[in-house]
């Protein structure tokens, strides 16, 4: 009977897997979905599974975890978090980062990362196939509006929700950032001679909703806040009050507006309408003309019929 079991469940845990059994010449050895810390604030993100598989090559071993999210701003939210103080940009992937012995990267909805190897563009390849229900949708565009100038590298925060607010800017109330109300975040740490300031970023549905919460900011002691559009930019207690002011006159909000584009079609074309007129004359002349016959074999039939011979008879007036 165990044994039965022991079958039935081998497939089970064969089709949860993330990561695929072998990557290059590196092969799975074992796996394992270690404890997560800040459990809440990869609820924030949605954590969907994760799980983390050991490779060998021989005497070559590395460590891959992968992290699957709900979406792919989850995924850049966890790799803003997760990502160390310390790594650089990598080519790897439009997200990703690199120390000397890890490179991390965002793929979708799925965050990956890679300890004591660094996977080639060929085993890369071979894991985006591997994985599964990816999700392809467009990262948000509010971390664009976050000032690069004195920015802290690395220091990069997408907030979510209570969770994730309470871990990087305890000093801004849940109920002011009013996340029910579909609220989402950027956060950053610029530096100067005085002391590091952080500033916050709220990206809302509409300005209206901005223009409200921007009053219970303004209550926080020691905030200043800024609106523009729907986005309301705050920082509490700056060190350095002129950065802070610096900081938050470059948050603009430039609203994307599409025109409508006119689509080209054969009405369009000048030679099309000419020879539709041309159709249309000989069709009209097609009518005329077998109305015509029609009308000429219908007297002939009655004259030949013996019918009243004053029925075609033509009445002149006479008038002038």
């Amino acid at each position: 009977m165990k044994s039965l079991l022991f079958c039935l469940a081998v497939p089970l845990l064969a089709s949860a897997a993330i990561l695929p059994d072998t990557i290059g010449a590196y092969h799975r050895v074992s796996a394992s979905k270690p404890d997560l810390a800040d459990r809440p604030v990869w609820n924030d993100y949605v954590l969907k599974d994760h799980e983390t598989v050991s490779y060998e090559n021989g005497t070559a071993k590395f460590t891959a975890t992968a992290y699957q999210l709900q979406d792919t701003t989850g995924a850049m939210a966890a790799f803003d978090w997760q990502r160390p103080d310390k790594s650089k940009p990598s080519n790897a992937a439009p997200l990703a980062a690199e120390t000397a012995d890890q490179l991390m990267m965002a793929e979708g909805n799925y965050l990956l990362v890679f300890d004591g190897h660094k996977p080639s563009a060929e085993e890369i390849a071979q894991i985006r196939q591997a994985l599964k229900n990816v999700d392809r949708t467009s990262l948000p565009t509010l971390p664009h509006y976050l000032p690069s100038d004195e920015l802290v590298r690395n220091s990069e925060r997408y907030i979510t929700g209570a969770a994730s607010l309470q871990k990087f800017a305890p000093n801004i109330p849940p109920s002011v950032a009013a996340f029910r109300m579909g609220a989402e975040a950027q956060y950053g740490l610029f530096s100067s001679p005085k002391g590091d300031t952080a500033m916050l970023i709220f990206d809302y549905p509409t300005p209206q909703i901005a223009m409200q919460r921007i009053v219970e900011f303004q209550k926080i002691p020691g905030a200043v806040a800024k609106r523009s559009g729907p986005l309301v930019a705050v920082t509490v207690s700056p060190a350095d009050p002129d950065l802070a002011e610096r900081l938050l006159s470059q948050v603009r909000y430039l609203a994307d507006v599409t025109l409508q584009e006119h689509i080209w079609t054969k009405k369009d074309n000048i030679g099309d309408l000419v020879i539709n007129a041309f159709i249309l004359t000989g069709i009209l002349l097609c009518f005329i003309l077998v109305g015509g016959l029609g009308v000429g074999l219908w007297r002939v039939w009655l004259r030949r019929g013996n019918r009243d011979p004053d029925a075609d008879t033509v009445i002149s007036l006479h008038l002038l």
